[in-house]
């Protein structure tokens, strides 16, 4: 995913843009590939469907791999959408086994089959393992190019042996000590090699404490743990304890990232991975259906108001003032429903401090609905000339903002307790509830004072 662009990078792809708008194409080449892969990306995200094409065929061979690594998955399908495997297999071949099988993930089965078959015995068998994991797990993040010591090691017998190495895997701050069966007992950092005495041995110098991670941990787990710990990478493990690979911040980075953008695309309805550009069709199709499931709550709660038509021909300051209450209503409802979908989001929320949440939130909620309810109170009364209508408007946006509260700490724990993700399907039903209880409150206690 190309990533937030320093001033100066921003510079070029300003000026990058600008000649792109000129038609001079020798230009926009050149400039194109003096750029870094991850900004490539950002410049064929940001830039309308018609340019794509053309920024993409002059890209060099040589850098395809990196920036196909960089783009969204909904733009990377798009390019890869255009390669036969053999194509594939050659602008991946140097990439990490984590990334290779991300963008594979994205193609046909048979596709995938043959940049497999592609492969050397050795390429593919590294690569297949990552695939047996899901995406979404540690196994599907890790990487298996690692540099793994036994305990019985000399220091000095460590450092002749990474002199050896042209060069180490990106991100190496400590080496893996496995033992004979490959099984992780320890770590040995990279900055306590480089000053330790280099007669003692791997097993005196090394961290036994750090816990691997499981395979099949989920990516949001694995984030919270990089971030509480402040890891540049970590071992990840099968079921027996067996080094299978590492993974990196940089892969971390990405999960974080997905998710945030997650959060906030789910509660407007929208896909993960929504292209700022796409078409008109496709993003009209799209948004067509979110549209659709808020028109039926639209309905219901318009059904509502219809229950009170003959209240309402009767006293028309309510047909005025009821938007308010339904208001007041969702918006503190929202603000409940943020603050719990972002604690479980970080892992803060469990079923044993849930129920502290929801009371909490029903203290707020009656707080805030005691104070301006009795501010729309002495409004509504002053506006019209109607105390009773200011009382009765006051006790209704107690009662919403106390369901609002209740609904929206509660409503996310129980998604959560179904399987149903509350980011995406929270804020629906949130609004339907404070809406409807909103009306029935307001309008139900106009009914019963002025029948």
């Amino acid at each position: 995913m190309a990533q937030t662009k320093t001033p100066k990078s921003q510079q070029k792809l300003d000026r990058l843009s600008t000649a792109l708008e000129s038609g001079t194409f020798v230009d926009v080449k050149r400039m194109l590939n003096g750029l870094s892969p991850g900004d490539v990306a950002h410049l064929l995200e940001s830039s309308p469907p018609r340019f794509r094409h053309i920024l993409w065929q002059m890209v060099d061979i040589d850098s395809e791999g990196d920036v196909i690594n960089e783009l969204s998955d909904e733009l990377r399908t798009h390019f890869l959408s255009d390669m036969d495997a053999a194509e594939v297999a050659q602008i991946t071949g140097h990439l990490d086994d984590d990334d290779v099988a991300d963008i594979l993930q994205q193609l046909p089965d048979r596709v995938t089959r043959e940049v497999l078959d592609s492969m050397d015995h050795q390429d593919r068998a590294r690569l297949e393992q990552v695939l047996h994991y899901p995406d979404d797990t540690a196994g599907g993040l890790m990487n298996t190019d690692t540099i793994t010591i036994r305990a019985r090691l000399t220091l000095d017998v460590v450092l002749r042996y990474l002199r050896r190495h042209e060069e180490i895997p990106p991100m190496t701050d400590s080496l893996i000590v496995v033992n004979r069966d490959d099984r992780f007992i320890g770590l040995l950092p990279l900055r306590t090699l480089l000053v330790s005495d280099p007669s003692a041995t791997v097993r005196e110098m090394m961290d036994t404490e750090v816990e691997p991670i499981p395979a099949y941990m989920p990516d949001d787990e694995v984030a919270r743990l990089f971030e509480r710990n402040d890891w540049v990478s970590a071992p990840v493990v099968d079921e027996e304890g067996k080094l299978l690979g590492r993974i990196t911040i940089d892969d971390v980075v990405d999960v974080i990232r997905e998710d945030a953008d997650h959060s906030l695309t789910s509660m407007a309805g929208l896909e993960e991975d929504v292209d700022t550009f796409a078409p008109v069709f496709r993003t009209a199709s799209r948004r067509a259906v979110w549209l659709g499931i808020n028109l039926v709550t639209a309905f219901v709660a318009a059904s509502v108001i219809n229950l009170f038509q003959g209240t309402i021909e009767k006293v028309v300051a309510l047909a005025v003032l009821m938007p308010i209450v339904a208001s007041m209503g969702g918006i503190a409802g929202t603000q409940t429903l943020t603050v719990l979908v972002r604690g479980m989001a970080m892992g803060q929320v469990t079923r044993s401090n849930g129920g502290w949440l929801i009371n909490r939130e029903l203290g707020v909620g009656l707080l805030n609905g005691l104070l301006w309810a009795a501010v729309v109170a002495v409004a509504s009364s002053l506006w019209f000339d109607d105390w009773n209508i200011g009382m009765i408007i006051a006790a209704a946006m107690v009662i919403n903002l106390l369901t609002a509260s209740f609904t929206g700490a509660a409503l996310p724990l129980l998604m959560k307790r179904i399987n149903i993700d509350p980011a995406l399907a929270g804020g629906v039903v949130l609004t339907t509830v404070t809406d409807v209880v909103g009306f029935v409150s307001f309008l139900g206690l106009a009914t019963w004072f002025y029948a």
